[in-house]
């Protein structure tokens, strides 16, 4: 009898970045993401990242040249009207070589007469448990974006009901709400989160207040969220189940997008390192950095590990009351005013540049910013007027320096190719094989002469001169002996070899296959439809309608079909707690530390907070 063992292939770890437009794009490829998303033209849940599909299709014959891959947002719920531009946009998108299509609206999965592209379910699509999970697999989704709020556990036992590929959030800004539940932009401003077009209500400057009015705590930002870093989390989000480690931030500049790119791809690469039986990275190619990422050093409101191991933190805290903006890391103590309040004397605790932006709490709590025109010692002088009081702590929000080497060029990113030359009858050939195993030869006529002197280390030198291309010269095998080969000729194979070897990486490359939808799609047990599934068209409220057993007509519809409501409404469901926040969890004894209810309110705005403390939930209500 025969011992047949089965072999487990590592499994493929994906480090995704975001992109606001195409030069971001390719500087993320660079800096070594395995893929990168970004938005089109149109349909986004980040209005103001639109792209061009021309601009796309640049960036995937860059991506595709490392095996990376290019995810594009269409990722709005989509009005009966605009069905037909979406199905347009997508196969622009499918000719432009998108890997696969982020959405949210469940007609993308029920249309027909789209191309056969892969389907991931946005976390607009709010996958916080198995039971969602396994139906948008049913669907024909490839992957799903789970929820923020999600534990390692809560991680693991989607990963356990479904085969599909995971992706998580790893860094960058929260939304307090659960992505995708969020009306409170809809019901105040018109302007719907799930349309592109949030006004970021939860960071706003509140006021907490009780049943009778009384001001409570007075103007701060209670529901903005710090961001999220998973840094040192990402051998255990892998070993949860998660495929695909994605980064927050669309909006962000290209700095940004390098320096925490660069931060994650290292801390990746030893984990896979450390274990390469079981994971393997997505792309190809090694990347080297000039600099040292950092993502302190980068836009942040402070950090957080949010719910990852606990669904209720007893420690830490989630929000930054203060501001919604990035204060910085400290950099001095002002100690007075000189030259006639022009100059700032300062105690120092990192040494400054000219052009650096600072920042510092006012008396009444504001923080305010202005840019260092110029430094002298332990002098500071401001560009501008400012009264910057003494004792203030400072903040350093905007580093020159740093920011003129991340604005130059900062990594390069490398195929390991090996080389072989040798003579077929009176050509001369050089075959070149990538880490990937994809070979090209190319060949040329020349005369066979023998050399006085050894030439095998000049020819070397002459065929790793790939400076300006994608790849490095990991070895060089050279069968010519003594024959002696012009450096033109030489020069002529290395440059015919590396350019169709780029042209077959862009050629070769095999996109995502999109999925089948089950014939027997069910929804969640017990699920009842309501307006929180964001059904806005007629091909969704079909499906909806084939599934409950009842009219089409009859489906609750998205807000954004109906307007701003009229009475109460429930705008938000968040997992995180003021109270708990504040030290007053209901379930504690510290509970009575605030009464009951509360409310925020804004700008003549109003919410009341309800606390459903068995599911630890907060509940935020519109009331107009």
């Amino acid at each position: 009898m025969t011992d047949t063992k089965t072999v487990v292939k590592p499994t493929e770890i994906e480090l995704l970045a975001p992109a606001r437009d195409a030069a971001t794009a390719i500087a993320a490829i660079d800096h070594g993401a395995d893929a990168v998303y970004m938005g089109a033209a149109s349909f986004g849940a980040r209005a103001q990242a639109g792209n061009p599909v021309e601009e796309i299709a640049a960036v995937a014959r860059h991506a595709h040249r490392f095996g990376a891959r290019v995810y594009v947002t269409v990722n709005t719920i989509i009005y009966d009207h605009e069905l037909e531009e979406a199905r347009r946009l997508i196969w622009d998108l499918w000719r432009a070589d998108v890997d696969a299509v982020i959405v949210q609206d469940l007609a993308l999965t029920r249309m027909e007469g789209l191309p056969p592209i892969a389907l991931h379910a946005s976390t607009q699509c709010d996958t916080r448990d198995p039971e969602k999970a396994r139906f948008l697999a049913q669907c024909g989704f490839t992957r799903l974006v789970l929820a923020r709020e999600l534990t390692l556990d809560e991680i693991r036992r989607i990963r356990e009901a479904v085969d599909t590929d995971l992706e998580v959030f790893v860094h960058g800004a929260l939304c307090v709400s659960y992505s995708g539940d969020c009306q409170a932009s809809l019901a105040i401003t018109g302007r719907s989160a799930n349309r592109g077009e949030c006004c970021q209500v939860c960071r706003f400057k509140f006021n907490l207040e009780d049943n009778a009015g009384n001001t409570l705590v007075k103007g701060k930002h209670l529901l903005s969220l710090r961001d999220m870093n998973r840094l040192d989390n990402l051998e255990a989000l892998l070993d949860a189940g998660a495929t695909s480690l994605k980064i927050e931030g669309r909006l962000k500049d290209e700095a940004y997008v390098k320096n925490v790119v660069g931060a994650y791809r290292r801390k990746l690469d030893s984990i896979i390192a450390a274990h390469p039986d079981r994971y393997r990275r997505a792309s190809y190619g090694r990347t080297e950095l000039t600099f040292t990422p950092d993502p302190a050093l980068s836009f942040n409101r402070g950090f957080t590990n949010y719910f990852l191991t606990s669904p209720s933190p007893a420690a830490g805290s989630l929000a930054t009351f203060d501001s919604p903006k990035w204060i910085g890391t400290k950099v001095g103590k002002v100690t007075g005013r000189a030259q006639g309040g022009k100059a700032i004397n300062a105690t120092l605790y990192k040494p400054l540049n000219n052009g650096d932006g600072l920042g510092f709490y006012t008396r009444d709590g504001e923080f305010r910013g202005f840019r260092l025109n110029r430094v002298d010692g332990d002098r500071l002088y401001p560009a501008g007027d400012i009264t910057v009081p003494p004792g203030a702590i400072l903040y350093r929000n905007a580093d020159k320096e740093r920011a003129d080497i991340l604005a130059s060029k900062t990594a390069t990113r490398k195929l390991a190719v090996e080389m072989e030359l040798k003579w077929t009858g009176n050509q001369v050939t050089l075959s070149l094989r990538d880490e990937t195993g994809l070979e090209v030869t190319v060949a040329e006529e020349a005369e066979r002469q023998e050399a006085r002197s050894p030439q095998e280390e000049r020819r070397r030198k002459e065929l790793e001169k790939l400076g300006d291309t994608i790849f490095h010269a990991a070895s060089v095998t050279d069968l010519c002996g003594q024959s002696f080969i012009p450096a033109s000729t030489l020069g002529r194979l290395r440059r015919n070899g590396a350019q169709m070897l780029d042209i077959a990486r862009q050629t070769t490359h095999r996109r995502e296959l999109p999925g089948k939808p089950s014939v027997d799609v069910m929804l969640p047990q017990g699920k009842q439809l309501s307006r929180h599934d964001n059904i806005a068209n007629h091909v969704a409220a079909d499906f909806y309608a084939s599934l409950s057993c009842q009219a089409a007509s009859s489906i609750p519809k998205a807000m954004e079909t109906t307007g701003k409501p009229a009475g109460e409404t429930r705008v938000m469901e968040t997992r995180y707690c003021l109270r708990r926040e504040m030290g007053a969890c209901l379930k504690n004894k510290e509970g009575n530390k605030l009464p009951s209810p509360l409310y925020l309110t804004s700008e003549g705005k109003r919410f009341r907070l309800d606390f459903d403390c068995r599911n630890c939930r907060m509940q935020v209500v519109y009331i107009p």
